[in-house]
This record gives C-alpha cells, sequence and structure tokens, in this order.
C-alpha cells in the first residue's frame, strides 16, 4: 500500500521561510496527483496546493503567491515551499497521493486523494 511521509515542519517567524517534503518508499509519486493540506484545531482539513501527473498546479487563494509546489522526479520527492508565511498558516500539513491517474487536480474534493501521510507540524509565531 502506498504509504507517504511529510517532513520539513517546524517552528518559523511571521515572514519566514519553510520547505515541506512529501516522499513515498515504494510508489514513484510522480505516477500521482499530489496534494498539500492543512488542518489547524478546531478547523477542518483544507486545500494548499496540488500538483498533477502532468504538473499542472492550483493553489488555494489564501497562499497564492506566496506558495510554490513542485517535483523532484529523481528522488521521489514532492515539495511545498512556503514563503512570507503567516500566523494563520499554523497547522498540521499533510500531502495526499491520487493514483487513479486523474489529469488535474483538485485542492477542493479531499476524497479524491486515497493515501494520506501523517502529517508534518508548521508553527508560524513571534
Amino acid at each position: 500500500q502506498l504509504q507517504l511521509v511529510e517532513s520539513g515542519g517546524g517552528f518559523v517567524q511571521p515572514g519566514g521561510s519553510l520547505r515541506l517534503s512529501c516522499t513515498a518508499s515504494s510508489f514513484a509519486l510522480e505516477f500521482a496527483a499530489i496534494g498539500w493540506f492543512r488542518q489547524a484545531p478546531g478547523k477542518e482539513r483544507e486545500g494548499v496546493s496540488c500538483i498533477s501527473i502532468h504538473d499542472k498546479t492550483n493553489f488555494a487563494d489564501s497562499v497564492k503567491g506566496r506558495f510554490t509546489i513542485s517535483r523532484d522526479r529523481a528522488n521521489n520527492v514532492v515539495y511545498l515551499q512556503m514563503d512570507s508565511l503567516k500566523s494563520d498558516d499554523s497547522a498540521i500539513y499533510y500531502c495526499a497521493a491520487d493514483q487513479t491517474g486523474s489529469l488535474e487536480c483538485t485542492v477542493t474534493l479531499l476524497d479524491e486523494y486515497r493515501y494520506w501521510g501523517q502529517g508534518t507540524p508548521v508553527t508560524v509565531s513571534s
């Protein structure tokens, strides 16, 4: 079964940057759409960004211009680069995989993603 692992979370001051990584040891992520989602305490999980199998990307309005998503196919890693971080970005961040072969990715339909990592926490605070 596809097992995803997130890393790179931590503590950062407002305006700072973090780069999150999503990896899978037994699956080629380039054959799946990969989404990044986050969940803050007391809130529902929400989509942040995604990248399709053809590298088409989508972003939530709240992170457009600040976050980027990319693939490193040689190392089987999908990154979420987070810049200009705000306190509202604090959450546990999850990566998820949609291996159905969809040509586009979604940040709104969470049920499209069958496999999920356990999450990495991000705290933005001064």
